[in-house]
């Protein structure tokens, strides 16, 4: 059985088990309750060990690797604007699109507390000027920001640290890079295991929550899987004529383009496998030259998220209503920010930006514990996500493609692969 079948299976496992403690709640089995629930938490905890120390060696590494890209020429700086540009339009739309997909979602005052358990209720941090806004972007400690969970600052910190080290002799680089590739290689080793134990994590975290407020529960993760679906469909419509407006061509044209892509995508849930398919549409049905997709798609599919943005913020919005806290515009403004600058370095596992959003959410008010209730269902937002990155990736193509470029082009899809 695969990892995705034995997670759903325990948290149907763990809703059935709930719901029958709830319907017959003799003591001993509200005693098993209070025994399973710290595992969840453990396993919670276990996920938010290993965010700092992965995001910012991820993205130092990342960042610092990519001097040879300033050597590709005008088509490697136009291909990161491009990503950059639609990632804040994605961002934009998801802020406008999102909020009211959820205007039909409330949880009720009981409902909340019962779901909290032991948790202590807490509210949204004061909102802070934009004056204070910006002057915490630059952490005057970063120690203290990674113990705080501030992400954002702590991202900051990261991009200036891998920018300063291009600045660096490459020997004194290449050895800084060696030790932040080490521990980027070990902390995606402790995520590996740890989503291996993804199953008991997820039973530990839905038995308590079905056995104290039943199936409404099994009803808000249905309410968050229907908005992810609808919310990232729009989005991919909306970047048909985006792609259509910066490409210069006809809506119908990169619709054909992209829809094998596409299809891979959404049955595969893996952008790398549709590669092959969006390197063959690009250059067979949009002319795109292969200088442009030789570089381009690779570098896309492999870095550029573009489903970030939309999915933080459902995810967001939705545990923010199903544990009663509030989240204003300025805490979804940091989120679609934090959102779009972490995108590059969200880790190429199961639920990678699960892990990477989690504190944030913590220190607006949000447990900890919700986060696994995510990865229990997050393989249907998965698909749509990835279907909505390989969307992303060929609207980026043709950007780049619409523009003079001054590198000599392949020959062939062989020459590209090669």
């Amino acid at each position: 059985m695969s990892l995705t079948k034995r997670v759903v299976a325990a948290l149907i496992l763990g809703l059935i088990a709930g719901l029958l403690i709830l319907a017959h709640p003799a003591p001993v089995l509200l005693k098993a309750v209070d025994v399973v629930e710290p595992i969840g938490t453990l396993w919670v905890n276990a996920i938010r060990m290993t965010v700092v120390p992965l995001v910012v060696s991820l993205l130092i590494t990342g960042v610092a690797s990519c001097s040879n890209v300033r050597d590709v020429g005008a088509i490697g700086w136009r291909s990161l604007a491009s990503f950059l540009g639609l990632l804040v339009f994605v961002a934009i739309a998801a802020l406008i699109i999102v909020p009211p997909l959820f205007s039909w979602f409330h949880m009720a005052p009981e409902t909340i507390a019962s779901l909290r358990g032991n948790e202590p209720a807490t509210t949204v941090p004061k909102i802070p000027t934009f004056g204070e806004w910006v002057v915490e972007l630059v952490p005057t400690n970063p120690i203290r920001a990674a113990s705080e969970g501030a992400m954002l600052p702590l991202v900051v910190f990261a991009l200036a640290f891998a920018l300063g080290l291009l600045t660096v002799a490459p020997a004194r680089r290449e050895s800084v890079l060696t030790f932040f590739h080490g521990v980027a290689d070990a902390m995606l080793a402790i995520v590996h295991v740890i989503i291996k134990l993804a199953p008991i994590g997820v039973f530990a975290l839905m038995l308590p929550v079905a056995s104290r407020t039943g199936a409404a529960a099994a009803g808000a993760l249905g309410y968050y899987l229907a908005v992810a679906a609808v919310g990232q469909g729009l989005i991919i419509l909306l970047l048909y004529p985006v792609a259509a407006l910066l490409g210069r061509m006809s809506l119908s044209q990169f619709a054909r383009a992209v829809f094998p892509a596409q299809a891979v995508a959404f049955s595969t849930a893996s952008s790398l496998a549709s590669l092959p398919t969006l390197i063959d549409s690009s250059e067979r049905e949009l002319r795109l030259p292969a200088s442009v997709t030789g570089l381009v798609l690779p570098l896309a599919v492999s870095t550029f998220k573009v489903a970030t943005p939309p999915i933080w913020v459902i995810a967001a919005i939705f545990l923010g209503r199903l544990y009663g806290v509030r989240l204003g515009f300025a805490q979804m403004l940091v989120i679609a920010v934090t959102s779009i600058l972490t995108s590059f370095s969200t880790p190429g596992v199961p639920h990678g930006w699960l892990f990477v959003i989690t504190p944030l959410l913590v220190a607006m008010g949000i447990p900890a514990q919700a986060i696994g209730l995510l990865i229990a269902v997050d393989f249907i937002p998965d698909v749509f996500g990835t279907t909505l990155n390989v969307t992303g990736d060929m609207v980026a193509a043709t950007i780049v493609a619409r523009r003079p470029t001054g590198v000599a082009p392949s020959t062939s899809l062989e020459a590209v692969a090669e």
